[in-house]
């Protein structure tokens, strides 16, 4: 069942926020695993080098965590 309610922009953030960091990590995560093409390249440069894989799991984490908050942040408000 979908809300009538409008989202709150700071939850349209957070859920744009959460997409990227998750699509930017998962793409990360495959490209140094398999090889394959940089789907956001972007993320490489706020990945350190040595520490790619170490970083690209952290943005998938923190990505989700961004998520969750702003879901959490609407929950909140239609209460």
């Amino acid at each position: 069942m979908t809300s009538t309610t409008p989202r709150s922009p700071l939850a349209a953030l957070s859920g744009l926020l959460c997409f990227v960091l998750v699509l930017g990590g998962g793409s990360g995560l495959l490209h140094e695993w398999l090889g394959w093409i940089h789907f956001m390249g972007f993320v490489r440069f706020l990945a350190p080098d040595g520490y790619e894989i170490y970083s690209y799991i952290v943005m998938i984490v923190l990505g989700l965590a961004v998520g969750a908050a702003g879901e959490a942040v609407t929950w909140r408000g239609r209460g």
